[in-house]
């Protein structure tokens, strides 16, 4: 797996952008959001439990990541038309503000090393990469267990902060000076 201070693979997927089929679809790659900070999270597949939570999750908090020059990205191995279809047929995931990548060809997850061995699917992954393309958070759960969308606005704040940041820290809290 692919770990922080790595460069962050390129990519070039088609995304799913809208429920609207006439501009449901656009190509996403690394020089799309050139220059900010992105938050690429990926789940097995579509149409299953845990998965919905997270991705509405990640919509919920949105604009917190873009207020904090973010922009987040999600992702499975399924292809533009399933996550489509379960974005109509989800009224949860009707009005995701973030591009769905479908990584159909499974390439950018052999590149991470994120594709489950067993289950031929996305772990249940999640980085955030720097403006410059390097990964400066990798984190991997178990397929069953969802992730924390507040943990992970709490790390890139404390990326972004550029200090040493103590455990449980949050933004607006001291970091630890050394003398």
């Amino acid at each position: 797996m692919l770990g922080v201070g790595q460069q962050f693979p390129s990519f070039d997927v088609t995304a799913t952008v809208s429920t609207d089929v006439n501009h449901a679809f656009a190509q996403v790659t690394n020089a799309t959001y050139k220059g900010r900070w992105l938050v690429v999270f990926f789940w097995p597949k579509d149409f299953t439990f845990v998965c919905p939570t997270e991705i509405s999750a990640f919509g919920d908090a949105n604009k917190a990541f873009v207020d904090r020059d973010a922009q987040v990205l999600g992702a499975s191995i399924d292809s533009e038309y399933v996550h489509l279809a379960w974005r109509q047929s989800n009224n949860d995931l009707k009005e995701l503000p973030f591009p769905m990548l479908a990584d159909v060809k499974r390439e950018l997850v052999s590149a991470l090393g994120i594709l489950d061995p067993e289950a031929g699917v996305a772990q249940r992954a999640t980085y955030i990469v720097d403006p410059s393309g390097k990964i400066r958070f990798a984190s991997v759960t178990d397929l069953n267990v969802g992730r924390n969308v507040e943990e992970v606005l709490r790390v890139l704040d404390a990326l972004q902060n550029g200090g040493l940041c103590p455990c449980n820290w949050h933004k607006g809290e001291k970091t630890i000076t050394v003398s």
